[in-house]
């Protein structure tokens, strides 16, 4: 799970070496070869549940076009409002997204706790904004603060999108699909979905070594690997666990974002990052729960963490 929090984190400080590849490009190649790759090592399982799948098609093809546009709205913000805050907005709103989501999706009720982390990830947020801005400033102030909003609504696009596509996999699992099967046809549809964007934008990704190398490690070591050792991880440890060794990503990005890419944050963009971890703390610190009766036989068992345990409460039928 740590590794692949690890992994995770580095995709912003990559995609920095090699800056003739916009950003577009980036996330295609990234997330497209990535998805096609994980339904390929996926194809049997999919061949084996393509009935079920066809008849979940509209599930699977929301968590496709999510998978599609989280990429380019990601990459697309770390471009704009730096590495640091890009990656802290996409990922550290993306607890709270899911549980909207939920909410809206499921008919689940939103928690106080729920309410609580969400006003340190906005307060966070919006600190990083204000933060980002002011340091960039030097005479182009509001051009700076025009691109840093800019960045951070596409990072709140981005939070989104991978809410939509969580949930859509929890979905297919939780109508017994297998895990393998699930991820491998909505990443592998999305990554289908991202070709011709890869093909429009993705010619400087050929034009040096330097820069199919750092194509080829998006694709390969922080989307296709880093999804292999998650799913290894869920088999090891809890849900909540999980997510709780998840939170190492935004750190890890961030600290790259300083000592290799060479971004300086101000105390206030420090500040802010702070009140996104503690956000994301309150987001999956495990409540107390009450004792469940266990699952009638032939129900499909949790093969994905849901990321806002705790955070909505079932409707009442």
């Amino acid at each position: 799970m740590l590794a692949a929090s690890v992994l995770w984190g580095t995709t912003g400080t990559a995609a920095t070496f090699a800056p003739e590849v916009g950003p577009l490009a980036i996330g295609a190649v990234a997330m497209g070869l990535g998805g096609l790759l994980q339904a390929l090592v996926a194809a049997r399982p999919i061949a084996r549940h393509a009935p079920r799948l066809r008849e979940q098609r509209g599930t699977v093809l929301l968590g496709a076009v999510s998978v599609a546009v989280y990429p380019l709205a990601f990459y697309t913000s770390m471009h704009l409002a730096g590495v640091a805050v890009g990656t802290v907005v996409s990922l550290g709103t993306a607890p709270l997204a899911s549980a909207l989501t939920e909410r809206v999706m499921d008919g689940h009720r939103l928690t106080r706790r729920w309410t609580a982390a969400a006003a340190l990830g906005l307060l966070g947020t919006a600190l990083l904004c204000v933060a980002e801005a002011a340091h960039a400033g030097d005479g182009t102030g509001r051009a700076s603060m025009a691109a840093t909003l800019l960045g951070v609504g596409l990072g709140l696009v981005a939070a989104a999108t991978y809410a939509l596509y969580s949930w859509a996999a929890h979905r297919l699992i939780t109508r017994r699909i297998p895990s393998r099967a699930a991820m491998g046809a909505v990443f592998g549809l999305g990554g289908l979905l991202l070709l011709p964007v890869l093909l429009a934008t993705g010619a400087p990704l050929t034009g040096s070594w330097s820069n199919a190398a750092v194509g080829a490690y998006m694709a390969l070591i922080p989307m296709f690997t880093g999804y292999v050792l998650f799913g290894w991880g869920l088999a090891h440890v809890p849900a909540s666990t999980a997510t709780t060794l998840s939170l190492l990503e935004p750190a890890v990005a961030a600290v790259l974002a300083v000592l290799v890419v060479g971004e300086r944050l101000p105390a206030a963009g420090w500040a802010g990052i702070a009140l996104v971890i503690a956000c994301l703390t309150v987001l999956t610190a495990a409540p107390r729960r009450r004792k469940h009766s266990r699952n009638p036989a032939g129900a499909a068992p949790e093969e994905a963490p849901p990321v806002t345990a705790g955070l909505t409460e079932a409707s009442p039928s």
